[in-house]
Formats: structure tokens, C-alpha cells, sequence
């Protein structure tokens, strides 16, 4: 079917299009204008991406704020908010509301959750800000559908109110919670405190160690100083042993003590001058004569007490390589035992030390605990949260629907389209024949003449009743069975 064939159709069917169109088009008005007004009032909420100045937090990252606006939505639209709006504006209290309950439940259920879901499912729309690119993405919007616009304005700054007072009560519980954790958890670290810091203390009282004591100190000092006087005596013993040594060889002569000392030095002088007296003694008067022998006595003498005071130095050597030897044992026991007392006193230290690492890490978990637990309790006395009013929603002067304008003009093309549906479906069912060429694909058979249109004069009343008995028209109607 073309467009010709299509407006020919219109032009003879048109009353049907009318009919239809102007059906739709009045049963829009009528609906339009009876049923009850909608007012829809919108209040709206902004979402503070600031730090916390109670709990320290940074700001959230873009991605990170678009889920909390969102989770902030779903909030506002939760069950609690929504029954905290119910008892707030006192909507079990009210008629139609208590009807329908009864009507919809048989007055089985709690009411105020009924209303809350009522609410919920067909009175609430919460639209987060980052879903509308024009608004800023940290505000949500909150619209009320609602017969009365003062009640849907309430709603409105109902819902957003409830969602505000609803975050500062989770907040508050949440910190209260983790408070009542903080405090059992400090009780603890305290009780386990107490027990560490006295277990240092009688272990520092057991040993004599205390927190400024420096005997480790001291005693390492010992330690030292033996250790210098262990090597100075080993020097010495060795030296004394050498010279030992030297004088079992005959040749203690030659000791630098023999040499360095005084009295040998003089009594060699004296010496040397008796020999030279017995030499000169001897030349001048000889060998036997008294002068001679008194000479050779006295250098005999003086021999003599050279020789006893080298045996003295001798055996002063002697002694003091033995004495030598044994301070020098002696100072080996003191230095082993001085190592012993330093091994002893460093491991108490290093035993109070662990100690006193164990009380330094529970009193800096301790003060952790209570540092969080000053935060917590500073969270759950707070009456501050993130979520804050933006804009009040005011009673609407123009209801929301239904929309006059919009729904007759969605009725006229609705009806319009329905309208030429319809004709063209009653052409289908029941076709006319208004061209020649219309014919061909019916009888199979060409087209040899056309007559012009023809005036009828008027028929007599007998003659139109059997014109019309005889179906014949100018528009005829086809029978194919006829044909």
C-alpha cells in the first residue's frame, strides 16, 4: 500500500480516525483533569569532602566520593530513615494512611514500617549528584511525591533531616563501640604493664641493677686496668726471667744493676786504686815484704765485697723474677675473675634490658590504646557529621502531575497514530475498491474501458430501497465471490 492508496483510505474512513483520536485525546483531558494532583518537593544534601578535625582523616579521592555519596544515598533511602520520618511527622497518626493500611494488611504488622515502605517504594526518589553531570557531585537531591504540597515539602526536609541525625547516631555507635573495645583493650595492656614492670623490678632488686646504675661501667674499667697490669707484669717477669737467666751463665758482671749500682762502682774505684798500690807496693819493696801483703789483703777485700754485693743483686734478681711470676698469676685469677664478674653484670643488663623492652612496648601500646580511645570518646560525644543541608524544600505552587500540556500532547500523537491504525486496519478486514488498477491482481483480466462518473438523479423511495438492496453505489463494493 502506497501513500496514495493510504490517503485515499483516510478519506473514506476518516470518522473511524476521528473517533479514535478524539477518544484518546478526551480521555486524556478527563484524566488529566480528575485525577488528583501530585506535588513533588525536593530537598537537597552535600556531602563535605573536607578533612575530619575530630578524627584527623583526609579528604576522599574522587572515585572514593562518588561511593560515599552513593552509600550516602542509599542511607537516606533505607528503612531507618524512613521510619525515623514516620514517627517524626506522626504519619501512623494520620486517616487515609491508617485506611489503607487496614485495607492493604487487614491491620496485621506494625504500621509505622508499613508507611515506611509505602514511602519508600512509591512517595521517595533519591538521585546522588555525580548521576546528573550538571550538579556537583557531592550533592544529593531528595524528592517528595505527595497529594498536599505543605506534606510533601515536610517529607522532604524530613528525609533529609532523619538522614542527617541518622549518620551522627551511626557515627556516635560506632565510636561507642569501638570505645567499649579501646577500654577493655587498655584494661588489659595496664593489667599486663603492672605485671612486666614488676617482674624488672624485682629482677633489678635480685641483681642490684638499677636504671642509672653505671657498675657495668665501672667494672669494665677494672677489667682494663687489670688487663694493663697483667701485661706490664708479663713484661717484667719476662724481663726478670732474662735476667735470671743471664746470671746462671756466670756472666751476671754484665747485669745493668750490677753496673748502675753505687756501691759496686765505688768499691771497683777502691779496688782499682788497691791494685795499683799492690802493684807499686810489690816494684818498689816485693812480694814479702808487710806493706805488700797489707796491700794484697785489701784488695782481697775489696774483691770480697764486690763479690758479696753482686750475689746480693743475684739473688735480689732472683726473688723478684719470683715475685714477678707470681703477681703475675695472681693478676691472671683477678683478670679471669674480673671477665667473670663483667660476663655476669652484662648479662643481668641484657636480661633487665628485655625486661625493659617488654614494658617499653606495652606502655607504647598502652598509649596507643589511649590515644585512639581520647579519639573515640571525642567521636562519640560529637553531634557533627559530613552530611549537611543544602537546601530546604519549600511547599510547590504547580503540582508535578499530572501534566495537562504534556499528556494531551502525548495523546494527540498516541490518538493520531492509533486513529490511522485503526482505519487502515478496518481496510484490511474489509477493502474498497477505488482505482482500476486495483482490479487487475483480483479478476485477471485487463482493463479495456472506464466510465466517467456518472450523476444519479434521486431514485424514488422504492427504487433506493432496491438500489440499495442490490448493493450498487458509486464507491462499489467488491464481491469477489460474485464475480
Amino acid at each position: 500500500m502506497n501513500l496514495q492508496q493510504i490517503l485515499l483510505v483516510l478519506r473514506d474512513r476518516w470518522r473511524v480516525a476521528f473517533y479514535v483520536f478524539g477518544g484518546i485525546v478526551l480521555a486524556s483531558v478527563l484524566f488529566s483533569l480528575f485525577w488528583p494532583k501530585q506535588y513533588t518537593a525536593t530537598a537537597s544534601v552535600v556531602v563535605d569532602a573536607k578533612p575530619d578535625p575530630i578524627t584527623g582523616s583526609t579528604g576522599m579521592a574522587e572515585m572514593a566520593m562518588q561511593a560515599y555519596v552513593t552509600t550516602q544515598a542509599d542511607v537516606i533511602a533505607s528503612e531507618r530513615v524512613a521510619q525515623r520520618v514516620v514517627k517524626a511527622l506522626k504519619l501512623d497518626r494520620m486517616t487515609d494512611l491508617r485506611e489503607e493500611w487496614q485495607k492493604k494488611t487487614h491491620g496485621v504488622g506494625d504500621i509505622t514500617i508499613w508507611i515506611a515502605d509505602y514511602l519508600l517504594a512509591k512517595k521517595l526518589r533519591v538521585t546522588p549528584g555525580h548521576d546528573n553531570p550538571g550538579q556537583p557531585g557531592n550533592i544529593i537531591n531528595i524528592a517528595v511525591k505527595w497529594p498536599d504540597a505543605k506534606i510533601a515539602a515536610d517529607l522532604a526536609n524530613a528525609f533529609a533531616q532523619g538522614a542527617i541525625d541518622t549518620n551522627i547516631e551511626l557515627k556516635v555507635q560506632l565510636a561507642n563501640q569501638y570505645s567499649a573495645w579501646f577500654i577493655q583493650r587498655a584494661q588489659a595492656l595496664h593489667a599486663d604493664l603492672e605485671v612486666k614492670q614488676k617482674r624488672l623490678s624485682d629482677f633489678q632488686k635480685e641483681s642490684g641493677i638499677v636504671a642509672t646504675d653505671e657498675k657495668l661501667d665501672v667494672e669494665n674499667d677494672r677489667l682494663t686496668q687489670l688487663s694493663t697490669a697483667l701485661i706490664a707484669i708479663q713484661g717484667q717477669r719476662q724481663d726478670s726471667q732474662s735476667r735470671q737467666r743471664q746470671v746462671s751463665s756466670d756472666n751476671s758482671d754484665s747485669l745493668p744493676e750490677v753496673l748502675q749500682n753505687p756501691l759496686i762502682a765505688t768499691l771497683k774505684d777502691n779496688l782499682s786504686d788497691a791494685l795499683a798500690k799492690q802493684t807499686e807496693v810489690a816494684g818498689r819493696l816485693g812480694k814479702n815484704h808487710p806493706d805488700f801483703q797489707a796491700a794484697a789483703a785489701e784488695v782481697a777485700s775489696l774483691r770480697a765485697r764486690i763479690a758479696q754485693e753482686t750475689e746480693k743483686i743475684v739473688a735480689s734478681l732472683g726473688s723478684t723474677a719470683h715475685v714477678n711470676l707470681r703477681r703475675e698469676s695472681d693478676l691472671r685469677d683477678a683478670v679471669e675473675l674480673q671477665k667473670k664478674r663483667v660476663f655476669d653484670l652484662k648479662h643481668k643488663h641484657d636480661e633487665s634490658a628485655v625486661l625493659e623492652n617488654d614494658v617499653v612496648a606495652v606502655q607504647h601500646d598502652l598509649d596507643a590504646v589511649n590515644q585512639r580511645l581520647s579519639q573515640s570518646s571525642l567521636e562519640g560525644q560529637t553531634q557533627q557529621t559530613n552530611v549537611l543541608l543544602l537546601t530546604s524544600a519549600s511547599p510547590p505552587v504547580e503540582a508535578s502531575s499530572p501534566k495537562v500540556l504534556l499528556n494531551v500532547a502525548l495523546a494527540v500523537i498516541l490518538g493520531a497514530a492509533l486513529g490511522i491504525g485503526a482505519a487502515l486496519l478496518l481496510e484490511v478486514r474489509d477493502p474498497f475498491i477505488r482505482q482500476g488498477e486495483e482490479l487487475l491482481p483480483l479478476l485477471g483480466v485487463p482493463i479495456l474501458v472506464k466510465i466517467g462518473s456518472v450523476k444519479i438523479p434521486p431514485l424514488s423511495s422504492s427504487a433506493a430501497n432496491w438500489s440499495s438492496a442490490r448493493g450498487k453505489s458509486a464507491a462499489t463494493r467488491l464481491d469477489p465471490a460474485a464475480i
